[in-house]
C-alpha cells in the first residue's frame, strides 16, 4: 500500500514538472503576457482605419450606395446583388478585434493604463458602436463582449448610450492625467482627443434630431459649450496617415492589382454642373488622352454594359485617394462646419448657419489642397451653392454629400438621413429602382445568436437591404 502511495506520489510530482515544462516551451520569449496600452492603441488605430477605409465597407459598398465610385465590371455590389455574407467585415473586425481590445484598454487597473487610454479607447469604442448602428441598426451593445449570445439593442438606445460614453470620455481625458504613446492620430494631444469627443457628440445629436428632437437640442447645446470645444482646424482632423507597403492605404493596395472601380457619373456630372474644382483632385483624366476630360462610369450597370464604357476612356479616382500615404480622415473639420451650421439651422445653437456652410465649404477645398481665395469665393457665390435657408437640408446635404467623398460609411449615413442629394439607382440594380438603407446583418448571427437575431428583426424590421432604421425617419 505504502509503494502504491509512493509511486502515486512521484508520478503527480512528474506530471506537475511536465505542465511546467510544456508552459515553459508554449511560451512566446518575445511575445508580453500582459499587452501594453500603447500598442493595443496602435493597432486598433490602424485597424480601425482599414475597416472604414477599406473594400467591404467602403468602395465595395456604400461608396457604391451613395455613387461616388462606380463598378467597371464584377458589377454585383454596384447592382446590390448581394448577400449577407456580403457584409461581415464590419461586423466580425468591429466586434472580436476593436472593441474586444478597446474594453481590454479599458479594463485595464491604473499602472497599466491611465485615464487618458482609457477616454481615447471609450471614444473609440463609441466610435466603432457609432458605425455598428449606423450600418445595421439594432446591435449588441450593452451586453457586447459580455455574452456569448448578446442581446441586441435598438438603435434609439445605442445612440443614447453612446452619449453617456462620451460624457464619461470626455471627463476621462485631461492633459493632466498621464502622457499617451502609440497615439498614430494625434500623437497624445488629449486636448484634440476632447474635442473629438464633442464633435462625436454633436454628430450624434443629429443622427437622433428627427427623432428625438429634445434630447438632440440638448446634446448640440451640452458638445458645443463644452469648454474643450470641437475639431476648430484642418490640423484637427481626425485620421490615419498610412506609410508605404505594407502599412499602406487600402485604396492603395486594391489599385495595385485590380482595376474595377471608376468615379461615378453622378458624382462627376455634378461637379461639372457646379463648376467644383475638387473634380481634378477627385478624379484622374482618362488613360487615354484623346478624351480630354473627365468621365465618371455610370452605377447599377450589367457587367457587359459596365465595359463597354471604356477602361482607358472613363476616370479612376483621384491619385490623392491612391497613394500609400493618403490619410484615411474619419471626423473633418469641415463635417464639424457642416454639423454646426444645421444644428443652427434647427434652432438647436444660436449662430450663423450660412457662415457656417461656407466655412465648411472652404474647410473642404482647404482639406483637398484649394486654398486660392478668389477661387473659393466665386465658388461660393454661384446660385447653385448658395445657402438656402428654406431648405437647409438640400444645401448641406447636397455640399456634405460632396465633401465626404471617400467617406462611404458616413456619406451612406448622411444620405439617408437628409436625404439629399437626390439619387435614382442604376438600371441592372435588383431592388426594384430603390437603394439600400442598410447592411445585411452577418449569416453567422442567425446560426450562432439566432435568439437575439430574431427578437432585433422582429422589432427593427426584416434583414433586408431596403429596411429603413430608426433614425432614418423621413
Amino acid at each position: 500500500m505504502l509503494k502504491k502511495l509512493l509511486y502515486t506520489t512521484l508520478f503527480a510530482l512528474a506530471l506537475t514538472s511536465c505542465n511546467d515544462t510544456l508552459d515553459d516551451i508554449n511560451a512566446n520569449p518575445n511575445a508580453t503576457e500582459t499587452p501594453l496600452a500603447s500598442y493595443l492603441l496602435t493597432g486598433t488605430l490602424k485597424q480601425g482605419a482599414d475597416l472604414y477605409w477599406g473594400a467591404d465597407n467602403n468602395f465595395n459598398s456604400s461608396l457604391l450606395f451613395v455613387q461616388h465610385w462606380a463598378k467597371i465590371q464584377y458589377t454585383e455590389p454596384d447592382r446590390y446583388d448581394v448577400s449577407n455574407a456580403s457584409f461581415t467585415t464590419l461586423w466580425d473586425k468591429g466586434y472580436a478585434t476593436l472593441i474586444t481590445d478597446l474594453n481590454t484598454i479599458i479594463n485595464f487597473p491604473a499602472e497599466q493604463a491611465n485615464s487618458n487610454y482609457k477616454g481615447i479607447a471609450l471614444t473609440l469604442r463609441s466610435w466603432t458602436f457609432l458605425l455598428l448602428t449606423d450600418a445595421y441598426g439594432s446591435i449588441p451593445y450593452k451586453e457586447a463582449g459580455l455574452k456569448v449570445t448578446p442581446a441586441y439593442n435598438t438603435q434609439k438606445e445605442v445612440y443614447t448610450g453612446l452619449l453617456e460614453d462620451l460624457k464619461q470620455a470626455q471627463s476621462l481625458l485631461s492633459p493632466t492625467n498621464g502622457t499617451v504613446t502609440g497615439d498614430l492620430a494625434y500623437k497624445g494631444d488629449i486636448a484634440k482627443w476632447k474635442k473629438l469627443v464633442n464633435s462625436l457628440r454633436l454628430r450624434i445629436a443629429l443622427r437622433i434630431s428627427d427623432k428625438e428632437p429634445a434630447l438632440a437640442k440638448q446634446t448640440a447645446i451640452d458638445a458645443t459649450t463644452d469648454a474643450a470645444g470641437l475639431i476648430s482646424s484642418n490640423s484637427e482632423t481626425f485620421q490615419f496617415v498610412y506609410t508605404s507597403s505594407p502599412q499602406q492605404n487600402p485604396a492603395s493596395a486594391w489599385f495595385e492589382t485590380r482595376d474595377d472601380f471608376r468615379i461615378s457619373k453622378t458624382l462627376v456630372d455634378k461637379l461639372n454642373e457646379l463648376s467644383d474644382p475638387r473634380l481634378p483632385v477627385y478624379a484622374q483624366l482618362p488613360s487615354d488622352a484623346t478624351v480630354g476630360k473627365y468621365v465618371g462610369g455610370a452605377n447599377g450597370l450589367s457587367n457587359s454594359d459596365a465595359n463597354s464604357q471604356g477602361f482607358a476612356k472613363t476616370s479612376k479616382p483621384g491619385t490623392y485617394f491612391l497613394t500609400s500615404a493618403s490619410p484615411a480622415v474619419i471626423a473633418s473639420y469641415s463635417e464639424t462646419l457642416f454639423n454646426l451650421s444645421e444644428a443652427v439651422a434647427r434652432g438647436y445653437i444660436a449662430g450663423d448657419a450660412e457662415q457656417l456652410y461656407k466655412s465648411a465649404i472652404t474647410a473642404s477645398f482647404n482639406q483637398f489642397g484649394i486654398t486660392n481665395t478668389t477661387t473659393i469665393a466665386t465658388y461660393l457665390n454661384q446660385a447653385t451653392v448658395k445657402y438656402d435657408a428654406t431648405n437647409y437640408a438640400k444645401s448641406i446635404g447636397t455640399q456634405k454629400w460632396i465633401a465626404f467623398y471617400g467617406q462611404g460609411l458616413d456619406a451612406f449615413t448622411e444620405w439617408r438621413r437628409l436625404d439629399y442629394p437626390v439619387l435614382k439607382a442604376g438600371p441592372a440594380t435588383v431592388l426594384d429602382g430603390q437603394i439600400p438603407s442598410r447592411f445585411f446583418y452577418p449569416g453567422t448571427e442567425q446560426s450562432l445568436n439566432g435568439t437575439s437575431y430574431q427578437a432585433a428583426i422582429a422589432t427593427q424590421g426584416k434583414d433586408v437591404l431596403t429596411t429603413k432604421l430608426w433614425f432614418d425617419a423621413k
